[in-house]
């Protein structure tokens, strides 16, 4: 483990560290290594692949001290084939996330072969009580099933979530955001109907209106659809 930490101080960057600080608040800087995310995939391949003993014993170390080591173990998790194996891993790791970039930084792509079983995990996530969790389950939830996996039941159950956390909301927002340009005429209908809580509708909206995809007509309809907040 110590080899390990000593391999991601040598890929420091000083400048990136102090750029990513401020773009991850509920992460202590002191935290915060400093490695490129490429940087940290690479070296994530490599160790699976050269000592992947090494790896997994990596995988048992939880709870990690740094952001990096984190996004290791998120990486390493993609390296694993096996479904059942890739699952057990992640299930172990999520609770322990604690910042909106490592959430939305991996997604095994075994889960994409198992589109049932995997759509059967994110139904309890999305149920946690831990904030990340959440947030991960409705995050694989636009990655993988926004195309050819998609079902409208999704956009009910995702519009039925209510949270005061932000990061959860934030997803909640980039999820309709997303499907109001890859399945507009089902995620148009809980905008119309008003199926978000306000602050959650009006950042959907806002996101959509800034995706090219999004016509210029589209566009001047989802403006007018954005509610009043009383303050």
């Amino acid at each position: 483990m110590d080899k390990i930490l000593e391999d991601l101080f040598s890929l420091q960057d000083i400048e990136y560290k102090n750029f990513n600080a401020k773009l991850i608040p509920t992460v202590d800087k002191d935290l915060i290594i400093g490695v490129r995310t490429p940087d940290l995939r690479n070296y994530a391949k490599k160790l699976f692949k050269e000592d992947e003993k090494r790896s997994f014993k990596f995988l048992n170390s939880l709870p990690h001290k740094y952001y990096e080591e984190n996004n290791l173990h998120g990486f390493l998790i993609e390296q694993i084939k096996d479904f059942d194996l890739a699952m057990e891993y992640t299930e172990n790791f999520i609770p322990f996330i604690d910042n909106w970039a490592t959430c939305d930084s991996f997604c095994p792509k075994v889960f994409k072969k198992y589109v049932n079983e995997t759509y059967e995990k994110i139904l309890l996530w999305i149920k946690s009580d831990k904030t990340y969790v959440v947030r991960y389950g409705i995050g694989l939830l636009l990655s993988n099933y926004l195309d050819e996996n998609f079902k409208e039941e999704h956009l009910k159950i995702v519009s039925k979530i209510r949270s005061e956390e932000y990061y959860i909301n934030m997803m909640i927002a980039w999820y309709f955001a997303t499907a109001l340009t890859k399945q507009q005429k089902y995620a148009i209908k809980f905008i119309e109907n008003k199926k978000l809580d306000d602050w959650t509708h009006n950042k959907a909206i806002q996101k959509a209106i800034e995706s090219r995809r999004i016509t210029d007509e589209q566009k001047i309809y989802l403006r007018s659809l954005k509610v009043k907040i009383m303050r």
